[in-house]
């Protein structure tokens, strides 16, 4: 059976992951710059963006869901289907969104269609995620799996990159009164065009060889994940708690943060596009790194990085000088991608073949509804109602201690043979 190249595996994963993490941060952004007036027009202004973000924590809620519907078939008929599927949704639901009427046209219809489409948005995410890494890590060799495996993640800068640039650029080209009448729909639409390159690029790979060569679990795959693999579950699960909150604090509280302080939105996207572009190159270093010295040390070193820098993150933003701001995200998400890179091949090399797709997804996207998810929601809170930046650091300085436990309880996997029929 002909056997698709690793680069081109690569390459698919990473168009697709951008493409689809595309979608689902430009809802945040627009969250942060646009919803918060055009579906939630009544609240005052941190209010207004507290219940945008919330509508944002529901794409996280379904996120579990799809892991667990996505990672059962995948597990079941392969990880190259499900990956079409997910494409499908996630643009489907996102181009949608740009044709939405907003609160005025409609009332409170409005945000409760914007709220539906996005629980299709998280639903397809979930089950994106597990398929993207392990159709890289199962074509990989064992040798570079943590280089090969990275390359889907740094779709996750990629697509934020992608996005905050769709956005700097209209709020740079249009006066804010077109960008809230009309402009702020181009991005969502442009997904349609997006999607369907994606889906071209999709369709050409071949499924997963170690895949194909498993023998079949006879028990639905989340029982063997439960009866084999529940600390490994509980391992990864914890190591994203650090790694997801900082990332969505980097890259969408930031926003928030800063307007109110006083900073422009202008200046404040385009650090976060430098930073995005400097995160989406040495996400496969830090993954090539892990190759060399384990998984283990490169996300602990991430972890206890960025644990200590969210002290030094927000007194930077408060400066409202852009070279303090670009610094202050960029090192934040280089610590970041320490623990990022190396997660695709880490959690990959927790679980065997004919359960991997639903453990991975499992793993991930439970964490995924208390990190993620609430980051924004409990930093706005907690800004609105201390005036202050400190405790939203110590949030972050919490999460990180608690990955720092999970990844050093767990056993380095560093060169482990996928095809093996692993056990906990």
């Amino acid at each position: 059976m002909a056997t698709t190249s690793i680069k081109k595996i690569v390459g698919a994963s990473l168009i697709g992951t951008t493409i689809e993490w595309y979608d689902f941060f430009l809802y945040g952004s627009a969250a942060a710059l646009v919803f918060n007036k055009l579906f939630f027009p009544e609240s005052d202004p941190l209010t207004g963006t507290l219940l945008a973000f919330l509508t944002y924590a529901v794409g996280f809620v379904a996120r579990p869901l799809g892991g667990l519907v996505f990672g059962h078939y995948g597990d079941r008929f392969g990880r190259k289907t499900l990956l079409v599927v997910s494409l499908l949704m996630m643009g489907g639901a996102t181009f949608l969104m740009g044709l939405l009427p907003t609160h005025a046209a409609i009332g409170a219809a409005a945000p409760l269609l914007l709220t539906t489409l996005r629980l299709v948005q998280g639903f397809a995410l979930g089950g994106e995620w597990g398929g993207a890494v392990l159709i890289v890590s199962e074509h990989g060799d064992a040798r570079r799996r943590g280089f090969w495996a990275s390359w889907p993640q740094a779709g996750a800068p990629g697509g934020n990159l992608l996005a905050t640039g769709v956005l700097a650029a209209l709020a740079a080209w249009q006066p804010e009164e077109q960008f809230l009448a009309w402009g702020w729909r181009i991005p969502f639409l442009l997904s349609g065009v997006l999607v369907l390159v994606g889906l071209w690029i999709r369709l050409t790979i071949t499924e997963s060889p170690v895949f194909q060569q498993a023998e079949p679990e006879k028990a639905p795959p989340i029982v063997g994940v439960l009866r084999h693999h529940s600390k490994d579950v509980v391992i990864a699960i914890g190591a994203r708690m650090a790694e997801n909150i900082s990332f969505y604090l980097l890259t969408v509280f930031v926003i928030t943060y800063a307007k109110s302080t006083g900073v422009s939105n202008s200046t404040v996207l385009n650090a976060v596009l430098l930073a995005s572009a400097i995160h989406f190159v040495t996400i496969p270093m830090w993954g090539a790194l892990s190759d060399r010295i384990g998984r283990r040390p490169t996300y602990l070193a991430g972890a206890a990085g960025v644990g200590v820098w969210i002290f030094a993150f927000f007194p930077l933003i408060d400066t409202g000088n852009f070279l303090a701001i670009t610094l202050a995200v960029t090192v934040g998400l280089l610590f970041h991608g320490m623990m990022y890179g190396p997660q695709a091949a880490f959690f990959s090399e927790l679980f065997g073949t004919r359960m991997r797709y639903t453990g991975v997804s499992i793993g991930a996207q439970l964490s995924a509804i208390v990190a993620g998810a609430l980051a924004p929601v409990i930093a706005v809170a907690l800004l609105r109602d201390f005036g202050s930046s400190l405790p939203i650091s110590i949030y972050l300085a919490a999460a990180a201690v608690i990955t720092l436990v999970a990844v050093y309880a767990a056993k380095e996997t560093q060169g482990r043979d996928l095809a093996e029929r692993i056990r906990a």
